[in-house]
């Protein structure tokens, strides 16, 4: 009887040879920063006497009070709210879209499908900031040529750029955005379904819209999660819109997103120790609504397996 070799330790351990590489890098540019970030949290500087003087101004243990005072403070829990708003319409129309684009390209009747979801996927790659400049040259009266539009037909030009139409204004960014790449994460799904349950389907009479209601939607419901999953984390870290958009208008403040308020109190007012406080708990809060959205799909998922 043929005794099993045992492989040499070199062997063995070339699996974790491979992932050295990754772990190294996920340490260096992603746990460690995570854990600085975490540590300056728990700190402040204390001074003493007229801060002059060496020794004067020296790093002390705060413990919980760098929390306590974000949480208490107005500019963040007031940037929250409106973050919160912004999402409200932000999610729903930009995963309605994608769902309803992804569905007319699934179509057999489109035409030119390779063209248009080019097309449909483009403004994705544009970055961010170039979008939010373009947007915002349209959305400024004195250059826009929607406006010229308006004022030769007589028609009300309203001010994207001040009050509530703000919130619309930088919603529409984020949808024309984003909407491509959930869209094609829709679209791969859709075309991973096998053929021959629509034509099951369809030999039992379901029209194509029954089809799309009752057996496309459902059978993509992991992605449509998985989109929402992605979405509520971009929503929550939006920044590059109001940012580029701040000098165009005076109704964004430095403070307008909870991402923002940690920009300025790092790097503006030079509070890297409250600022990051505010980067712990806004990264805590996107935990929390991420894994308690994940946790009720799969909770649903479940039930409907159950049936």
């Amino acid at each position: 009887m043929r005794t099993a070799r045992r492989k040499p330790y070199g062997v063995k351990g070339a699996p974790y040879g491979f992932l050295l590489p990754a772990t190294a890098l996920f340490a260096l540019f992603f746990a460690l920063p995570i854990g600085y970030a975490v540590w300056l949290s728990f700190r402040k500087v204390h001074v003493s006497g007229l801060g002059l003087g060496a020794g004067a101004r020296r790093e002390v243990w705060a413990g919980l009070e760098n929390y306590t005072d974000a949480l208490t403070d107005s500019e963040l829990v007031d940037g929250a709210l409106r973050v919160l708003g912004y999402g409200c319409v932000v999610v729903p129309v930009m995963l309605g879209l994608a769902l309803l684009f992804a569905l007319m390209l699934d179509s057999d009747r489109v035409r030119l499908a390779p063209v248009t979801r080019l097309a449909i996927f483009l403004p994705y790659a544009i970055p961010g900031v170039v979008a939010a400049l373009l947007w915002g040259f349209l959305y400024l009266p004195d250059v826009s040529p929607f406006y010229y539009l308006l004022a030769k037909l007589g028609l009300p030009q309203p001010d994207l750029l001040d009050g509530g139409p703000l919130y619309l204004a930088l919603s529409n960014i984020a949808v024309w955005g984003g909407t491509g790449f959930n869209m094609i994460v829709i679209y791969t799904s859709l075309r991973a379904i096998p053929a021959e349950v629509y034509e099951a389907a369809r030999l039992d009479g379901a029209t194509p819209l029954q089809i799309a209601l009752r057996i496309k939607i459902p059978m993509v419901a992991p992605s449509l999660v998985l989109t929402f999953f992605f979405s509520i984390i971009a929503t929550l870290q939006v920044f590059n819109e109001p940012t580029t958009l701040k000098p165009l208008t005076n109704s964004v403040s430095t403070t307008w997103s909870p991402l923002m308020k940690v920009y300025r109190d790092a790097f503006r007012t030079g509070d890297v120790y409250q600022a990051a406080a505010e980067a712990v708990l806004l990264a805590l809060a996107t935990l929390v609504l991420s894994f308690g959205f994940l946790r009720a799909a799969n909770r649903r998922r479940k039930q409907e397996a159950a049936r």
